[in-house]
């Protein structure tokens, strides 16, 4: 068995964008700038936009944080949208979710501009993904695509059950799986809370992608010798022996479906560390189509 180390594939990939950046900078040229919109409190979101802020400082980039009110009206939210995408220093901006009620998810991705969309949502870049056309990734699927690649997990006719149909990592997951090119060519099944008989398809899936956020429900017994797992679940459940008084828990029961895998992703440090690096990468891109557009 092997871990997929997306800890130590994500410090590669950031020591490779910073590479890029110096080079950018000692050429004279604008360096990418990535700006994170949050809107309320929520502890898990501000955590996870600091630890992006934080990233863009280790590779060069500059950032911008953007925090508002949990009571801003969609109005004024889908007016600070229109600015950044008007505002020619940023490259890139991402509008954190979960967001407050009152505000149509939905509205507010339509309303970014496909060019600086680069968390990959907006229909424009999800439609040309879908077509193999180049385009911004969503950075948790594009993540666990770099680590098959940079692992030369080998998927070209194998069968990859994705369990989740987010429109965040399930859905993108089964498309790319099996777009032509590695990784990619494998023969994808797309399942979900209406699937029957689940087990029955994950034990003859060489290559499971878990993304449904159920602490270990993936269990040994779902799952055939030498398969490849990749858990995207992150879930904080209750431990009091744990001084945080929880513990990071994925999708997958470890300690067992380990000792079956070829290869496996540990939670944490697994697939998370690649969603940031990931979203580096987009942002680079954005960067470099604008400098192409000569903007």
């Amino acid at each position: 068995m092997q871990l997929l180390d997306g800890k130590k594939v994500s410090e590669d990939i950031k020591n490779e964008i910073a590479a890029e950046v110096k080079k950018m900078k000692d050429n004279g040229e604008k360096v990418p700038h990535l700006a994170a919109v949050i809107v309320g409190n929520d502890g898990a979101s501000l955590t996870y936009v600091a630890s992006k802020v934080k990233s863009c400082e280790r590779v060069g980039f500059e950032s911008t944080l953007i925090k508002l009110p949990s009571t801003i009206s969609e109005t004024e939210l889908l007016k600070k949208i229109e600015e950044l995408n008007q505002d020619d220093n940023i490259d890139g901006f991402i509008v954190q979710l979960p967001l407050p009620e009152q505000i149509d998810d939905q509205k507010v991705l339509m309303a970014i501009d496909p060019s600086k969309d680069v968390d990959g949502f907006h229909p424009e870049n999800f439609g040309k993904m879908a077509l193999d056309m180049t385009t911004f990734i969503p950075a948790t699927p594009f993540g666990i695509l770099e680590l098959l690649e940079r692992y030369n997990v080998q998927t070209a006719g194998k069968h990859t059950v994705v369990i989740g149909r987010s429109h965040i990592v399930g859905r993108p997951m089964s498309i790319l799986m099996g777009r032509k090119g590695f990784p990619g060519n494998s023969t994808v099944t797309l399942t979900h809370s209406h699937t029957k008989n689940i087990s029955q398809i994950t034990t003859q899936a060489d290559i499971i992608i878990t993304a449904l956020g159920v602490p270990n429900y993936l269990k040994a017994e779902m799952v055939k010798d030498d398969a490849v797992i990749i858990d995207v679940g992150i879930t904080r459940v209750p431990d009091e022996t744990n001084e945080k008084g929880y513990k990071i828990t994925g999708d997958v029961d470890f300690a067992n479906v380990s000792k079956k895998a070829s290869y496996i992703t540990p939670v944490p440090g697994g697939v998370g560390p690649m969603t940031i690096a990931m979203l580096l990468k987009n942002t680079l891109l954005a960067r470099e189509q604008r400098a192409l557009r000569g903007q």
